[in-house]
């Protein structure tokens, strides 16, 4: 039994790695020099490794590239900048100050330079209006809906609950054309509204909410019922105080989904001042696709907010989808 629990650590551990190697290399990337990049060096370590011009009585290197020896020792260069532009071209300088060198450099200024490129501060402002707006819907909606399905009877309970089930099979491919002709009717498109109101439900949370509030004591709802607590009392005073960490752990699910939303965005908003993050990172995406260091800067700083929210409650998730999730 221990060695099958060893087996088991050591493949957990090595899809883990597997999964984050991707991850890895991007922010590997992000620190790189573009020169770097250009030349092939595409490994995780950010090193710079060229020729160098040292000057007599100056103290810092300049990168170059040296094109052919030149008569009496000396050689002929091109001088290159941080970017790899040239800034002097077939210099003929003595051999003896040409030397090659190989460091590791990480080049910050990469994610400011990514920054200033396209209005990421409006796209960010953006999407946490859009996000936790969303949330705050979602959660809403979610309590009342997986209350009544939970604890309430009414004819067609189940019938409507599976009809909620079966819809998160369907694409949204299938549903945004539809979708967009509707909200053009309403006259919705190119507002907070196309971005907001169709997202303030989701079936999801319904469902994780649901399974919750089904594994509540019914001698809690007696108890409320004797004392005279109304239905919206009971869910008010007793559920949600009771929920928290399900309620926490779908909080983080729909801000997770509305931050990454892409699709929905990008066709129902045309305006460059209500772009959401994910829509304005392929439009720069598309803008500096030669640009691969700056393009991975942006890249990582996207992502980095649901980065730190995951390790922040990734204890709460795994332990919200263990008492609720897995019981009927």
């Amino acid at each position: 039994m221990h060695e099958k629990k060893i087996v088991s650590y050591i493949i957990l551990s090595l899809c883990g790695i597997f999964m984050i190697l991707p991850f890895a290399w991007m922010l590997s990337t992000s620190v790189k020099s573009q020169l770097e990049i250009n030349k092939g060096n595409n490994g995780f370590i950010p090193y710079v490794e060229s020729d160098y011009l040292e000057l007599a009585g100056e103290s810092e290197l300049l990168r170059c590239k040296i094109l052919k020896p030149a008569p009496g020792d000396s050689l002929w260069i091109n001088i290159f900048d941080e970017e790899g532009i040239i800034i002097s071209s077939y210099l003929k300088v003595p051999a003896s100050a040409v030397t090659h060198k190989k460091s590791i450099k990480f080049i910050f200024s990469n994610f400011a330079n990514a920054w200033k490129k396209v209005p990421f501060g409006r796209y960010f402002l953006n999407t946490i209006i859009v996000s936790c707006t969303c949330v705050f819907g979602v959660i809403v909606t979610g309590c009342l809906a997986a209350y009544a399905f939970a604890r309430m009877k009414f004819a067609g309970k189940e019938l409507i609950f599976y009809l909620f089930i079966s819809m998160m099979m369907v694409p949204q491919p299938v549903y945004i054309i539809p979708s967009y002709i509707l909200l053009h009717k309403l006259g919705w498109l190119n507002t907070y509204y196309a971005l907001i109101v169709p997202w303030l439900a989701n079936i999801f949370t319904i469902f994780l909410l649901r399974q919750h509030f089904k594994s509540l004591p019914q001698e809690l709802f007696d108890a409320a019922s004797i004392d005279g607590c109304s239905r919206f009392g009971a869910l008010w005073r007793i559920v949600l105080p009771l929920s928290k960490g399900v309620i926490a752990t779908a909080s983080i699910f729909a801000f997770i989904g509305s931050w990454n939303s892409f699709m929905w965005p990008l066709v129902m908003i045309d305006s460059p001042q209500l772009r959401v993050l994910q829509v304005g990172l392929s439009y720069f995406s598309a803008e500096a696709s030669s640009q691969t260091a700056l393009l991975m800067a942006a890249s990582t700083f996207s992502i980095l907010p649901l980065v730190l929210l995951f390790l922040i409650a990734q204890k709460q998730i795994m332990a919200s989808f263990v008492s609720s999730g897995l019981k009927g």
